[in-house]
């Protein structure tokens, strides 16, 4: 037993190495853009300890002005655009890149510059793009803005039962991962050796990778709800599953964003977190749905949690991520209650299992169409009319200046309701406002 436990310390420690992510990302053609000399004992970047044991750096009010990037000292943030840059290899100091002859070399920037806390990054070399493009994709995957889109297309176009029960399990999923890395404590790997390809997760605590968790949790559990509603052979459902978990799990290792066993981990709680769900979920939604006191279950229940888990450590991003999700959660959850109640969206008769999908026509494609891109401007709109609204408002009711948003959002007081007000009515909208203006424009 002691020796089984020794074996497995350092197999942990061996995939928790920084050095194994820097390798692999050698291995994609990521190469850093890493000063020779060590930091600066006065540099405000702190010297990293035990892999994967290190506190977090915390980004207080000066971290704005700091760079956080690939290991480089004292570098403030720069004008240039993240992402791609060109084919110019030229290093830092003026010097030529020995990868100058490859014309396939780029010199890029870190992606999705983090507005909060003003991380930029510091450059790095791209020697495959092919390989950057599609870990791009899969760490957007699991991003903001894809969730904007892939739910509502869902909803809308597919299946109202699978989107609301899929949000469900990503909202309470996405909650458990946030809390779990806030009680543990570990930092993002250390660069050097790594290279951040993306910083704006980078102020966040690390164990475990909620983008795996989020990749493993959306594909799985939509292949738990469709197989047997829907009609399509097991084999195809599971590869696709499997390859989108594993296309976005090894995304965040590629990005310098996670460790391995942060990924693995990352995975094995989701697929734990699903066990739970899988007897559960639909008394969850039909409770959801017809509950005498649901609304209030639904209000309390995504709020306490939410409270809890910014209690557990000082501010980062990753308390905007919780309360979003549950925001979100909460809205859609109201509006199936309120649909139900009103007779609003129904869905099908057991009796029309399995569901098959209808042929492919112009109408149909352009139908579906007009739901998505309206819909979806529909939620931009709202996302933003709100977002323009709350801060604001909430700066006035707690007496903080309306001059530094970025100051104001990291408080408790501030950033909680802002996420909670603003995605409850965007996910409210998404699953009643919406599908009811769609039968007004007789897109139904």
């Amino acid at each position: 037993m002691a020796n089984f436990v020794k074996t497995f310390v350092q197999i942990c420690n061996y995939l928790q190495d920084p050095e194994l992510v820097a390798r692999f990302q050698h291995f994609c053609g990521i190469e850093g853009t890493f000063p020779d000399a060590p930091n600066a004992p006065d540099s405000g970047v702190s010297e990293p300890d035990r892999p994967g044991m290190r506190k977090r750096v915390q980004q207080g009010a000066q971290s704005s002005d700091a760079g956080v990037g690939n290991g480089a000292a004292g570098d403030g943030p720069t004008p240039q655009v993240n992402g791609m840059l060109g084919d110019d290899t030229t290093g830092p100091d003026g010097s030529s890149s020995s990868a100058a002859a490859d014309s396939e070399t780029t010199i890029a920037k870190p992606l999705r510059r983090n507005s909060l806390t003003g991380d930029t990054g510091q450059e790095f070399l791209i020697h495959n793009k092919f390989l950057f493009y599609l870990f791009t994709f899969g760490t957007e995957l699991g991003n903001e803005m894809f969730f904007i889109i892939f739910f509502p297309f869902l909803l809308w176009n597919i299946d109202a039962l699978v989107s609301r029960r899929l949000i469900v399990v990503w909202a309470w999923n996405l909650f458990v991962g946030q809390s779990t890395k806030d009680m543990i404590r570990w930092s993002r790997p250390a660069s050097p050796p790594v290279v951040k390809v993306e910083v704006f997760y980078n102020s966040e605590y690390s164990m475990p990778s909620t983008h795996a968790m989020t990749g493993t949790a959306l594909p799985f559990c939509l292949f738990m709800l469709t197989y047997g509603r829907w009609q399509y052979p097991f084999l195809l459902g599971f590869c696709v599953a499997l390859s989108w978990s594993v296309l976005v799990c090894v995304s965040r290792v590629y990005m310098g964003m996670h460790s391995v066993l942060e990924v693995i981990t990352g995975f094995l709680y989701t697929l734990l977190i699903l066990a739970f769900f899988q007897p559960i979920l639909g008394k969850i939604d039909n409770y959801y749905m017809m509950g005498s006191y649901a609304p209030l279950m639904i209000v309390v229940s995504h709020v306490g949690f939410g409270l809890v888990a910014f209690s557990l450590d000082s501010w980062s991003t990753s308390r905007g991520d919780t309360a979003q999700a549950l925001g979100t959660g909460a809205g859609a959850a109201l509006a199936s209650h309120v649909n139900y109640q009103l007779g609003l969206q129904l869905d099908p008769p057991l009796s029309s299992l399995p569901l098959t999908l209808p042929s492919l026509s112009f109408s149909l494609v352009l139908r579906s169409m007009l739901r998505f891109f309206i819909g979806v401007a529909v939620l931009l709109v709202t996302r933003m009319i709100m977002k323009a609204v709350t801060i604001p408002f909430l700066c006035r009711l707690f007496g903080l200046p309306m001059d530094d948003v970025r100051r104001a959002r990291q408080q408790m007081k501030v950033e909680l309701p802002y996420r909670y007000i603003v995605y409850s009515v965007v996910g409210f909208s998404c699953a009643c406002f919406v599908p009811l203006l769609f039968k007004i424009l007789g897109l139904a």
